[in-house]
């Protein structure tokens, strides 16, 4: 909802107007994302490296910024990292939990 400024200029939103949530596409991992047998044990790495997404997870987790983790990798980017959580995030969501019986 909109309101007009006394005596023209740009019309301001009200206060009680609800804000439009941001439109956020999930990344799409899985061109990023490989699983080759022959590559660490059939880990899903990133592609190209060896390097797996259980290892960006864990320097994510010790606390490593996304800076330092390019900085010590330079053949990975931040496209890289994302599709490393896109991935343990889609993981994480088809995960069955089985109550206890």
């Amino acid at each position: 909802m909109e309101r007009r400024v006394r005596g023209g200029g740009r019309p301001r939103r009200s206060l009680f107007a609800p804000a439009r949530a941001p439109i956020i596409l999930p990344m799409d991992y899985r061109d990023r994302i490989v699983i080759d047998p022959e590559i660490r044990f059939g880990k899903p790495c990133v592609q190209g490296t060896r390097i797996t997404v259980g290892d960006v997870l864990s320097y994510l987790a010790s606390g490593m910024r996304e800076a330092e983790i390019l900085a010590d990798f330079p053949q990975l980017t931040s496209d890289d990292i994302r599709a490393c959580l896109a991935y343990a995030a889609e993981r994480e969501r088809r995960v069955v939990s089985v109550p206890a019986g």
